[in-house]
């Protein structure tokens, strides 16, 4: 190999009249705009695929020639001069849901978002799947929002990995480079035009690590790469080389360079972020990167710089199984923060109670632990996951009832625009208000699906689902080839898949809980459904599994053997290599959207809502978002919601199977294909029309980062700039209520309550008093309430209700009354309880671990 003594980069001349073209590709709202992506399909078709539908790597391929000629196309100058002006437009734009919502003021908040991979375009090969869409989709709501936020990431060299499989249907990985020359992101530099950098120590030496931006629409994206030549020893510079890869040694200094490194990266760009929003416990470090910079910026102590962090920071997590929670073993943690440890002021023990999570018969350093107890906000990404969070982490919170541990919920959503078919938008654009594409959380906006031809509707639905069976034709035949299959096999691929059948789609990580392979537990029945000449069914299946998931590869095989039988070829395809531009075609152009994982494994989920608004209906396992959005009228459920322990999940996949295939044959395969005289499946349409009206509002991202805005950034950078006036005495003061809160909470007890016991009629009222002590606090330190509920089989209070007490009097030595009236308006056996809780203003919630006093 051959090492250059010098680099240049060659880029196209462009014509002058065509010169904004490089400015349009290094902007990626081209991604989630059908006008700008036809402007560069336009450039030259094949070369728009060959790249893989990156358009800056396009122009640096194309002719001279080609570019020159394209100025004497009046149609296409006129297309550009389309484009710039609605680019224009859209980036100049003063008014938007932010702006409107909170005023133009001098000190906007800025939102700093860490993520470990985004999902943006297929091109931009930084994301593994459903982690990722969601990142860059939250990135692109954002910007249309006209948030202030940043985004922080990796810049991978080779990304996650390429599938492919060989001839017995194994899945191998591939890892080709990206080269990001050819890519929409730019190196940024200095006033002097050198690269900038960021380091952070690693044992002995310094990593050091270059800054790369994704400019998304308005918001712009900032991502660390360390293959330098800075960086002298191998390992170092191969840090940012694969997405979730390498062992235990690489991922703790992964996320010490996403979360130092990313709090860095901000300083060195000279952006003052107020409040830090960490999706997933990948970034955590981050807090203490933060916590230590403004210890020796400040001059705070440790307790001041902890608190004024944790005000700042909002923490989403997503992993509701306990194995798949990043934790890392105290000797990693001991060779990588001994300095830090230092520089924080703490010791070991105090530095690992940070994180520290009791394995059983070991304890590991655990990132989530570490994000729940210095973030004030946390949330799960659906409401069946928040409160599997809840039961989670409940032993964070002791003494706390489950359904009250602080962990909301905000359910994901996905990014319309990138999600839409060109041809749905078309539909949409002519009889929805045209605040679909702006306001698509108005309940409103989507009353006018009802007013849209059910033919209209079919017809661009059905056109989609030809593009995707022609799609899959293309990369089947592909797909053989690369196996080195027989002619005659490669040739049949041209006959898979029928235009006019119904079509089921599975796609996402092939992990064992997804089970994928659930629909082929009886394939007697699955060959009757799929040899129907009458009414013929066919599935779809794509996915990739983790390069370590043995067993996830094995159900690959398993659909890809299937497939080979005689009677399912032209019915059961599995699409290799599963990225955006698949999962595109997918949700674009299938009938129904299955998903059937083990319940609760499922955190949220966002495949199925893509079909939503695509004409396509969810067959799915009341799990993630799903479990919140089902109704009998606009999908189908998988049985009902019913949970198994791991001993019963034989009998579980057989009983979810058999209802899967009744389904199927009594219910979704004969509504599909009752057609009434005019041919249209005049029922099954109504469907789609309901589950868009229903859905469509509610599974967005401008609606789920409006909730962020609303719930968390927005009150946690109001507390933040009130605990930074005159010099930190908010901070002060707060971390000195919580000192004398730590002292005096042992003192705090509740005396005695007085309730009437017996006999109530429904509608009556009663008066309930309480005497508490609270020693060294005062009234204002505490809120004290009722608790009480309905009485389970065991006498126990079931998720109970709480109301604030109202202070009666003050009776001396520290002990106070409280009082509060209750109506009885339910029958049946009612518990009655009371309770202390710290208050402060700056606390996010007064449920705080160790500080609740019961009756």
């Amino acid at each position: 190999m051959v090492h250059p003594v010098a680099r240049v980069n060659v880029a196209p001349k462009l014509p002058p009249q065509l010169g904004r073209l490089h400015e349009l590709t290094y902007n990626l709202r081209w991604s989630w705009d059908h006008e700008t992506i036809a402007l560069f399909r336009r450039l030259d078709p094949d070369l728009w695929e060959e790249t893989g539908h990156n358009p800056e790597w396009m122009l640096g391929r194309m002719s001279q020639g080609r570019l020159n000629r394209l100025v004497d196309d009046t149609s296409f100058v006129a297309h550009y001069a389309r484009v710039c002006r609605s680019y224009d437009e859209y980036m100049s734009a003063e008014r938007a849901w932010f702006a409107d919502k909170y005023g133009a003021s001098d000190r906007q908040p800025i939102i700093a978002y860490f993520s470990m991979e985004f999902g943006l375009t297929e091109c931009l090969q930084n994301y593994s799947g459903g982690l990722g869409a969601l990142s860059g989709d939250h990135l692109k709501s954002a910007s249309d929002l006209g948030i202030p936020l940043v985004g922080v990431g990796l810049l991978y060299q080779e990304g996650y990995f390429q599938q492919y499989l060989n001839a017995d249907g194994f899945q191998l990985e591939s890892y080709p480079l990206n080269d990001y020359v050819n890519q929409p992101v730019k190196l940024q530099t200095d006033s002097a035009g050198r690269p900038l950098k960021i380091s952070l120590p690693l044992p002995g030496r310094e990593l050091y690590a270059r800054i790369w931006k994704a400019q998304v629409g308005r918001v712009s994206l900032y991502l660390l790469d360390s293959n330098i030549d800075d960086n002298l020893l191998e390992e170092d510079r191969n840090l940012t080389d694969r997405l979730y890869g390498g062992d235990r040694r690489t991922r703790i200094r992964q996320e010490m360079l996403l979360g130092i490194g990313g709090a860095r990266l901000l300083r060195a760009l000279g952006i003052e972020a107020d409040v830090f929003h960490m999706n997933e416990g990948h970034s955590a470090f981050l807090l203490l990167e933060r916590i230590r910079h403004i210890m020796r910026e400040h001059e705070l102590p440790f307790e001041q710089a902890r608190a004024l962090t944790a005000a700042s920071s909002v923490f989403t997590v997503h992993t509701p199984v306990p194995a798949g929670l990043e934790r890392f073993e105290f000797e990693l943690i001991d060779e990588h923060f001994t300095d830090m440890m230092a520089e924080l002021e703490l010791s070991r023990d105090q530095f690992f109670d940070l994180g520290r999570e009791n394995m059983g018969h070991y304890e590991l350093f655990s990132m989530s632990v570490m994000a729940l107890k210095l973030s004030s906000g946390t949330n799960g990404v659906a409401q069946l996951h928040g409160e599997v969070s809840r039961k989670m982490w409940r032993w964070v919170y002791p003494d706390v009832p489950v359904h009250e541990v602080p962990i909301r919920a905000i359910t994901n959503g996905v990014h319309v625009q990138t999600w839409v078919s060109q041809e749905m938008a078309q539909l949409f654009d002519r009889y929805l208000d045209p605040g679909w594409r702006s306001e698509e959380s108005r309940t409103e906006v989507w009353g006018g699906v009802a007013s849209i031809p059910d033919a209209e509707l079919w017809r661009t639905h059905v056109r989609r689902r030809e593009r995707l069976v022609a799609f899959a034709r293309d990369r089947l035949r592909e797909q053989l080839q690369r196996r080195g299959l027989s002619q005659t096999e490669i040739e049949e691929a041209d006959e898979v898949l029928n235009p006019d059948a119904l079509t089921i789609g599975f796609g996402r990580r092939f992990a064992t809980y997804k089970r994928a392979t659930l629909i082929f537990r009886d394939l007697g029945r699955l060959r009757k459904l799929l040899t129907d000449a009458d009414r013929p069914v066919q599935f779809i299946f794509a996915g990739k599994a983790h390069p370590h998931d043995n067993e996830g590869k094995e159900l690959i095989r398993t659909i890809v053997n299937v497939a080979r039988d005689p009677d399912f070829r032209h019915s059961i395809v599995f699409l290799e290599n599963y990225d955006m531009n698949v999962a595109r075609y997918m949700v674009q152009g299938v009938d129904v959207w299955l998903n059937n994982p083990r319940r609760p494994k499922e955190a949220s989920g966002t495949s199925g809502m893509k079909v939503i608004y695509n004409g396509g209906l969810n067959c799915s396992i009341p799990d993630g978002w799903w479990a919140e959005a089902f109704r009998g009228d606009i999908g189908w459920s998988i049985g009902h919601g019913e949970e198994y322990r791991e001993d019963e999940w034989a009998h579980q996949d057989y009983v979810e199977s058999q209802a899967l295939y009744n389904l199927l044959e009594q219910d979704i395969v004969p509504l599909f294909y009752r057609q009434a005289r005019d041919g249209l499946p005049r029922e099954w349409i109504r469907r789609v029309k309901r589950s868009m009206q229903a859905l469509a509002p509610r599974f967005n991202t401008h609606r789920m980062v409006q909730q962020y805005t609303e719930e968390f950034y927005m009150p946690r950078f109001k507390v933040s700039q009130a605990m930074r006036r005159s010099n930190f005495a908010g901070t002060a003061a707060f971390v000195e209520w919580r000192r004398h809160l730590d002292c005096a909470w042992r003192e705090v007890a509740v005396l005695d309550v007085d309730i009437r016991d017996g006999d109530v009629e429904i509608g009556s009222s009663t008066t309930i008093h309480a005497r508490v002590s609270l020693g060294q606090l005062c009234a204002r330190d505490v809120r004290v309430q009722l608790y009480y509920g309905m009485l389970d089989s065991a006498g126990a209070i079931r998720e109970g209700n709480a109301v604030d007490m109202r202070l009666e009097s003050e009776n001396g030595g520290g002990a106070y009354t409280y009082a509060a009236d209750h109506v009885y308006l339910k029958t049946g056996h009612v518990g009655f309880s009371v309770r202390v809780l710290p208050y402060h203003e700056y606390l996010h919630s007064s449920i705080v671990p160790d500080k609740i006093v019961w009756a």
